[in-house]
């Protein structure tokens, strides 16, 4: 026993004297500085001049990590700061923080150890919860190597060869066997101290117990047959000691050859395989601790390492290695994913996978998918909801770089919550609320980041669908959806969820209250139309006939608008495209007008020559251009009446057929003080009682665009115009209106100054009516670029003057003095007649 405490005492003095002397201590730092610096004034003002460097750099290292913890670099630039000025305390408490923060290198666990024990040598339990906390972060052949040590040397139990204390010891040889024993480059030295221990204890064993003496030199037997099966560098020199060692118990072997002559078939069987092992990889191991090559290469070397250990088979040596890759590259995102999705594949421990995944949280915070596989890992452990919760807050102090990941994150959160819940069977046991205040909690951080897509919208549908069918509060899942259509109302996905919801619970009045709200409401690409033929096969499917009629009724108009919109939108694309293509054609046309514009520069003498000869062909060519697009126009409206719906009721039949009535405004109201922020849809809410609306059409500048607060609208029948009429002076959206009778005949008396009954001049925002969308011939070109906001169709303004109408102030060669104002049917006979 005393020989081995000596031999132990020996190589733990000589271990530490060498290590302080290459990583230095503080208390041997100041020893050398005063051995190093004789006492003098010069050396003194010297010192002291760089012990203010130091505490100035050290109150700068101070403010830098208190105000950004997150800085790694500036956390050891403090800890070594501290630990030149010999400041234990603080050193302490910043290894502390540090250690919270970020995973010490082995290198700072093993300064850290000696360290404390330099200063508490009698404080073991300290500092061997140091050591156990070091092996845990990475894999580390020294340190463990310092670990073993100091509990031979410092452990009681171990010093008095207690029972307990060789088995604490042999415990914890194991789990150094376990972790680094098949290292390939460093794994022999714990073999071998492993074998020293056990040798030492053979030496404190009575010469006369020889049966103890048997069984302890078996156990030193095992531990070299166990070494020399794995493939290790130095295996040749471990097979000469071996031999060696077999000749001191009596037996006679060639202890100068490394021929396997005189060992047992199994053991050089395995001796001889492992040897192959080792040659296999020595290549390998040759091009991962080349130090010529960039880190990148050294990387992709690892890589190709561990591809040709998978391809092998052996889990534990594939996690070993996965282990040394990233000792050397911890902060490699894509190294930790494959070593975590590794182990979830191949060795499904619960607790071996659940200690890698917070290693690697703690190294790359930053990868959300990472934290995903965290909490599955915690759940697959049955883990906690305290130590589940916990992650779960870490993880959102976290920044990511996309809000998916967020996403994930949450959605992860939600679904193990809910297994539990269902699992359980009883809402007591894990309160719902959790779920509920998660949903909460992601609506709120996410919805400003995500709003208007799928991503959102399938979270609230994740959370309707929770509150509807395992808390069972209808009401509860129907606030999800009107807080998603709040914020993404012009999502189509979001109603449609809405309505899916309502048709699975039966509530069909429900659904069918939704889909009124939402048919006229514009939707991305064809959303608008989809929403519209949506309605229309609910109501076939669960609606009776009035429900049926009443949706047409609602939807046909909205569907022969956007069909116009579409139109007018290919047209305008068409000539765009056109203009990029032709550009030498707009080159022309300016050419053409600016040329026109000469003729006011030439002598008045050359100028009636030269009019007095083109009229006649100007004339003519123009009149056949006019014909044809009236005969065009006139094709598009009979198409037009071709294809109304044969059902339509017998008023909507009246109402659309007479196009004479058109530009009549035989029924029509006319609208002034109308709020300028106001739309069709105030104006269709506020005659709702009224009924028999046809068409609205609000006047806007033509320049820029906004409201006049001006509108007219058109009604079916003297019946309804009278009852608008009869709301004159009503109030809408803070405002009276004025509401009158539009009289044609006046306007046309008073003419187009007349401020009491404006005409419609200006740009026509809105319209609700097909009637409305009709273009005339004259007025066809100029109007190509109506832009639809909202829901707008295509009214033209009702300003066209009668044939005949005469500006006194302007003088004509010809007058005609024709008041009568004529139809449109008219007005086509008329020019075509000429």
């Amino acid at each position: 026993m005393e020989c081995y405490e000596e031999k132990q005492n020996l190589n733990w003095t000589t271990m530490a004297e060498a290590s302080d002397l290459e990583m230095g201590s503080p208390k041997n730092e100041a020893t050398n500085s005063a051995a190093q610096n004789p006492s003098s004034s010069d050396s003194d003002s010297d010192s002291d001049a760089g012990e203010a460097e130091e505490l100035l750099r050290l109150q700068t290292l101070e403010s830098e990590v208190s105000s950004d913890p997150s800085k790694y670099d500036a956390h050891v630039e403090y800890i070594k700061c501290l630990r030149k000025l010999g400041e234990i305390e603080k050193l302490r408490e910043a290894r502390e923080v540090m250690s919270a923060l970020h995973p010490l290198t082995p290198v700072m666990w093993q300064e850290w150890a000696r360290d404390e024990l330099t200063a508490r040598p009698e404080a073991f339990l300290e500092i061997e919860k140091l050591y156990e906390r070091g092996v845990f972060d990475y894999l580390s052949v020294p340190l463990w190597c310092d670990y073993l040590n100091f509990v031979q040397e410092y452990d009681p139990a171990v010093l008095q060869c207690s029972s307990e204390g060789i088995l604490k010891a042999r415990n914890l040889f194991e789990r150094a066997l376990t972790a680094t024993g098949l290292h390939v480059v460093e794994g022999s030295k714990i073999w071998e101290a492993y074998r020293e221990f056990e040798q030492a204890i053979l030496l404190t064993i009575d010469e006369n117990d020889n049966e103890a003496k048997e069984k302890q030199i078996q156990r030193i037997r095992n531990i070299f047959h166990r070494q020399l099966s794995v493939p290790l560098a130095g295996i040749k020199s471990t097979l000469l000691a071996f031999k060696a060692w077999e000749v001191e118990q009596g037996n006679v072997l060639d202890v100068d050859s490394s021929s396997m002559d005189g060992i047992s078939s199994h053991v050089a069987s395995a001796c001889q395989k492992a040897m192959d092992m080792y040659d296999a990889r020595a290549s390998f191991e040759e091009q991962i601790v080349r130090q010529d090559i960039s880190d990148s290469d050294r990387h992709q070397q690892f890589l190709n390492y561990l591809n040709f250990e998978q391809s092998s088979g052996d889990p534990a040596r594939v996690q070993i290695l996965y282990e040394r890759a990233i000792t050397e590259f911890p902060v490699s995102r894509d190294l930790w994913l494959d070593y975590t999705r590794y182990l979830d594949k191949t060795l499904k421990v619960a607790n071996v996978v659940r200690d890698v995944y917070s290693r690697a949280v703690k190294n790359c915070p930053w990868v959300g998918e990472l934290w995903v596989q965290y909490l599955l890992s915690l759940e697959r452990a049955h883990a906690s909801e305290k130590e589940i919760s916990t992650v779960f807050d870490k993880s959102l102090q976290c920044t990511f770089s996309r809000f998916e990941e967020y996403l994930d994150l949450f959605l992860t959160r939600v679904d193990g919550l809910r297994r539990r819940i269902s699992l359980i069977g009883q809402e007591e046991a894990l309160d719902f609320a959790l779920i509920r205040d998660t949903f909460q909690y992601a609506s709120d951080y996410l919805s400003p980041h995500l709003k208007c897509t799928d991503d959102l919208m399938r979270l609230h549908a994740y959370w309707a669908h929770l509150e509807l069918n395992l808390k069972r509060d209808l009401v509860a899942a129907r606030g999800v959806w009107e807080s998603l259509l709040k914020n993404s109302g012009s999502m189509l996905g979001a109603w449609q969820g809405y309505i899916k919801m309502e048709l699975e619970a039966g509530h069909l009045n429900e659904a069918r209250s939704i889909y009124k709200r939402c048919y006229s409401k514009r939707f991305a690409g064809t959303g608008s139309e989809e929403i519209c033929h949506s309605w229309l096969r609910f109501e076939r499917e669960f609606g009776t006939l009035e429900d049926f009629f009443h949706a047409k009724r609602k939807v046909t108009p909205r569907l022969e608008e956007l069909q116009l919109f579409k139109l007018q939108e290919s047209k305008s694309t068409a000539a765009s495209t056109e203009q990029i293509e032709n550009p030498n054609k707009k080159i022309a046309r300016e050419k053409r007008k600016s040329g026109s514009g000469r003729t006011d520069e030439q002598p008045p003498a050359k100028r009636q020559k030269d009019t007095a000869q083109k009229p006649k062909k100007v004339e003519e060519k123009g009149r056949a251009d006019l014909k044809n697009e009236v005969a065009s126009n006139e094709k598009q409206e009979i198409k037009a009446k071709d294809d109304k719906p044969n059902d339509m009721n017998e008023k909507q039949m009246k109402g659309l057929s007479h196009e004479k009535n058109k530009f009549s405004d035989q029924c029509t109201a006319f609208i002034s003080n109308l709020d300028l922020e106001a739309n069709y849809e105030h104006l269709r809410d506020f005659f709702s009682d009224v009924g028999g609306v046809t068409a609205i059409r609000i006047l806007k500048d033509k320049f820029t665009g906004k409201s006049r607060g001006l509108a007219y609208v058109d009604f079916l029948d003297d019946a309804h115009l009278a009852a608008a009429v009869a709301k004159n002076k009503r109030m809408l959206r803070g405002k009276k209106l004025s509401i009158a009778r539009s009289d044609p005949k006046q306007k046309g008396k008073k003419g187009s100054a007349d401020s009491s009954n404006p005409t419609r001049q200006g740009t026509v925002g809105e319209s609700d009516s097909k009637e409305s969308s009709q273009i005339s011939s004259s007025k066809a070109h100029r109007d190509d670029n109506v832009q639809l906001k909202g829901r707008n169709t295509f009214a033209v303004p009702r300003n066209v003057r009668p044939l005949g109408w005469i500006d006194k102030n302007k003088k004509t060669v010809e007058e005609k003095t024709d008041e009568t104002p004529k139809s449109n049917d008219e007005f086509r006979k008329m020019l075509l007649k000429g």
